[in-house]
């Protein structure tokens, strides 16, 4: 009966003994797929939050005091340039006019009797000339007296979209109060401010002299079916937020886009000789981002790389890594830095086709 406790323990043991046996035989029996990095030309897609304007939005304001007799458009209505807007109650500046008709009249009569008389040696030359001076202010009296009669006609300065109407028929306006609003969109100039890392970048790029086609993803997400050219840079970066904004003009010859509207600028930022890696080869540990590299004698080494874009399931590296460096492409969960494990190499370009993934 004392025997079995013996008997037991050692029963125990051989078992537990087993077990560790048939677990560094299937560790041993372990291989871990390994893949190197892809060095090519790529490129990456950025977004940018922009904002959309007319490349003229003007307001029209009344040019002269009076009642708004006639309004002859309505809001969101396209007008032509030198279309009649609105009609401001002409009476008195009518009125001026004749007035100074009239007046400009008398002084051309004066100048011809004057004439005459200088002509005969009545009257100096100076009385010819201050003749011919009264006349001349008279006729200048009558072109501002006409000037301020057309002003009471407002018409549309180019062609462009009404905005909404700020007077009704019958209003008093004062001199420049705000009629409405308008706004040129065959062509929409597109703001978006970019970090001064990736404006460095842009600038000292070897293409930097030619005009960056961009794209425009508009609010109903979208893509603008005409593209966008990089014309301009604006000379400040904002103190407050490191960014520099670029402006991007797009033709809208269907006017689809309006002034005020906002959508997202898609660029494409290339990288040549470029690093690649899967993503799927990466972990992180308190916001770096590591890979298992495995030298010649099978010996894990736990990596940080520096990631400077990144595409779908792939990663760009800048730093960190070698083009003929063997990393971890399977089970990176399952090894610990400095063990020695087994390996099957598997070429890049056979890792990309089954990630099914197009880097251009």
């Amino acid at each position: 009966m004392r025997a079995t406790p013996i008997f037991i323990c050692m029963l125990a043991m051989s078992l537990i003994t087993g077990c560790q046996n048939e677990k560094e035989k299937k560790h041993e029996a372990t291989k871990y797929l390994v893949t190197s990095p892809v060095r090519k030309d790529t490129s990456i897609t950025k977004d940018y939050v922009c904002q959309i304007h007319s490349i003229r939005n003007i307001e029209l304001r009344a040019l002269e005091k009076g009642y708004l007799k006639q309004i002859f458009v309505d809001e969101g209505q396209m007008v032509s340039k030198g279309q009649k807007m609105f009609h401001i109650m002409p009476n008195v500046y009518e009125a001026d006019l004749q007035k100074a008709s009239a007046e400009a009249k008398m002084a051309e009569i004066e100048l011809q009797n004057t004439q005459l008389l200088a002509d005969g040696n009545v009257v100096s030359e100076n009385e010819l000339s201050m003749a011919k001076a009264n006349y001349d202010k008279a006729k200048a009296e009558v072109a501002l007296a006409r000037t301020h009669l057309d002003f009471t006609d407002i018409r549309a300065p180019f062609d462009g979209i009404m905005d909404h109407l700020h007077v009704r028929e019958g209003s008093l306006l004062d001199e420049g109060e705000l009629l409405t609003s308008l706004s040129d969109n065959s062509k929409m100039w597109v703001y978006f401010n970019v970090p001064e890392a990736e404006y460095l970048d842009y600038i000292i790029s070897a293409d930097k002299d030619n005009k960056k086609e961009v794209g425009l993803l508009m609010a109903n997400n979208k893509l603008f079916d005409q593209k966008g050219i990089v014309e301009t840079i604006e000379g400040e970066f904002n103190s407050e937020t490191g960014n520099i904004a670029f402006r991007a003009t797009f033709p809208n010859p269907d006017k689809i886009l309006r002034h005020g509207e906002t959508g997202s600028i898609i660029m494409k930022v290339p990288y040549l000789n470029a690093l690649i890696i899967p993503q799927k080869c990466t972990f992180e540990v308190l916001d770096k981002k590591y890979v298992f590299v495995v030298d010649e004698h099978g010996v894990v080494h736990q990596r940080e790389i520096i990631v400077t874009g990144e595409l779908p399931n792939l990663f760009i590296v800048d730093k960190g890594l070698l083009e003929n460096n063997h990393i971890i492409l399977e089970g990176i969960r399952m090894v610990k830095d400095g063990e020695s494990v087994k390996t099957d190499f598997v070429e890049p370009k056979s890792v990309m086709a089954n990630l099914a993934l197009y880097a251009e």
